[in-house]
């Protein structure tokens, strides 16, 4: 038989969820807001001016200059922001807590103030991620279309280059076009002309490119590994994750992903969809697969609200950035030791 307490008498909760995390270190004062309560940040961390209090940065580039089609995805960090309240603190599959492995913050925007020049954008970007590698941080980023990859790489890359592990449906290497080489299909083929990326230890995963009669030549040259969406098929999420592993090593490595690497009924808002892609759960295995990396920063792109009015992509791209937040922190933390 079921006894009622004692009228008058409140029973007493031992378990909340406040009482679990005020007893662990790393959580901001926001974490226990609700999704829809106070100004959004990501994943209800607190923002932070003061960089000498944070071991891993998340950051919004609220930038499209450098867009070829569908215009929109300067609106990808807001957007990013307000659906990340709804993943919590723990990665429901790996079990990782990224917020007790490192100092945690959301810093904001890049300060772009030139928003309609893109060379000078691109400079604005670097400038500012020059800062945050000359402080240690290790940035965890939402665009803005892919150009912003470049000046990114550019300034963590500027004393080792990095390995790159790249999910796209685009090679994004591509040359000048229409008076610009900042442009979204040329961030990589950059980043490996300066020297930043080493092209030996980059893959490109998912790659199903109606542009690579312009891309795949310089793919080829420089010798980057690929693994398009008819290879992957072939291979599955076990076999693809021991070749990415293979090619990029020890080293330090960067992971960027375009949510146009997702099949459209997945991610429809974004500026060049192409259809045959990724599941959302399949890129969440790759991503699961690539634990114990070196990894020292990532990207979420071409996140377009715009086109999708449901929000739905937005969560993808939040998703993806918890993600590989969780694999920077782990990394991180595997430095410390």
């Amino acid at each position: 038989m079921v006894k009622f307490p004692a009228k008058g008498r409140v029973p007493q909760v031992t378990d909340r969820t406040e009482d679990v995390l005020s007893k662990v270190s790393g959580y901001g004062d926001n974490m226990l807001q609700m999704p829809f309560v106070g100004i959004p940040s990501f994943f209800r961390t607190d923002m932070e001016t003061e960089w000498d209090k944070l071991d891993l940065a998340l950051v919004g580039v609220p930038s499209d200059a450098g867009l070829s089609h569908r215009p929109g995805a300067r609106y990808g960090p807001q957007a990013v922001r307000a659906q990340s309240g709804l993943i919590r603190y723990i990665n429901p599959f790996t079990r990782v807590i990224p917020y007790e492995l490192a100092r945690v913050r959301d810093i904001g925007d890049v300060p772009i103030e030139n928003t309609l020049q893109l060379d000078l954008i691109v400079e604005e970007i670097f400038a500012f991620y020059k800062r945050i590698a000359a402080a240690g941080i290790i940035p965890v980023s939402v665009g803005g279309d892919h150009s912003i990859s470049y000046p990114i790489v550019k300034a963590l890359g500027a004393q080792q280059p990095l390995g790159l592990i790249h999910f796209d449906a685009h090679h994004d290497t591509t040359p000048a076009m229409k008076g610009s080489r900042f442009h979204h299909g040329a961030p990589f083929r950059n980043g490996i002309v300066d020297g930043v990326i080493d092209p030996k230890r980059m893959i490109q995963i998912g790659i199903r490119d109606p542009y690579q009669e312009t891309a795949r030549p310089f793919v080829d040259e420089q010798g980057i590994t690929v693994i398009d969406m008819v290879e992957f098929t072939k291979r599955g999420i076990d076999e693809t994750v021991r070749e990415i592993r293979r090619v990029v090593g020890a080293g330090p490595v960067y992971i960027s992903f375009d949510v146009d690497v997702l099949d459209p009924a997945y991610a429809p808002g974004t500026g060049t969809p192409v259809v045959g892609g990724l599941t959302v759960r399949e890129a969440m295995q790759l991503l699961h697969g690539l634990r114990g990396l070196n990894i020292v920063g990532g990207d979420v792109v071409e996140v377009s609200p715009p086109f999708d009015p449901t929000g739905v992509t937005a969560l993808v791209g939040a998703q993806m950035m918890f993600e590989i937040l969780c694999l920077a922190a782990e990394a991180f933390a595997n430095r410390q030791r």
